[in-house]
């Protein structure tokens, strides 16, 4: 019986980005006014996820206008467009209540520095052979053209050295700049 649910639940489940309590998240969601439906955009820090499977929710934290808004949302509601992750937040606890209690900068969650070895390979933080290997090919195939000289009869000509005409008008052009 339970094997029947389980298989009628994971169908419903959606892919969703990983985040966790202090991450601050941008939820998309569908409103829907009478027969009007637009999406809706709740900007906040996620302060608990609780549940699991379907029935997984989680509650972001915002403050508007000087008020503290909370609101939970299913994860996998069909409800929800897509959620993204805007920052992971340094904390070391599963549940934000804390933060109901604090106002201003003091409400706020610092924001992680080191989140994983496949963002610090992207920022160029970590040692990658390969990267490392086709930038040297290509600095060397750069540095082949450059030093090449020009194939005599019918390729490009180099072009002649700057006469001291050359070198008056950028002088003067570039005092008319300055005035």
């Amino acid at each position: 019986m339970s094997t029947v649910i389980d298989s009628l639940e994971r169908t419903q489940l959606r892919r969703v980005p990983k985040f966790q309590a202090g991450d601050r998240v941008r939820v998309h969601f569908q409103v829907i006014e009478g027969t009007r439906r637009r999406t809706q955009v709740f900007e906040g820090v996620v302060i608990k996820r609780q549940g699991e499977g379907v029935r997984e929710t989680f509650t972001v934290r915002k403050q508007s206008f000087g008020v503290g808004v909370e609101r939970t949302f299913p994860l996998h509601s069909p409800k929800i467009e897509r959620i993204e992750v805007a920052a992971r937040g340094d904390v070391r606890r599963a549940k934000l209540y804390y933060l109901r209690g604090r106002v201003g900068k003091r409400a706020r969650v610092r924001e992680r520095r080191y989140t994983g070895p496949e963002e610090v390979v992207q920022a160029g933080l970590l040692h990658d052979p390969a990267a490392e290997a086709a930038a040297a090919e290509a600095a060397a195939a750069e540095a082949a053209a450059v030093a090449e000289p020009p194939e005599a009869g019918g390729g490009e000509q180099a072009a002649p050295p700057p006469s001291a005409s050359d070198a008056e008008a950028t002088e003067a052009t570039a005092a008319d700049a300055e005035k």
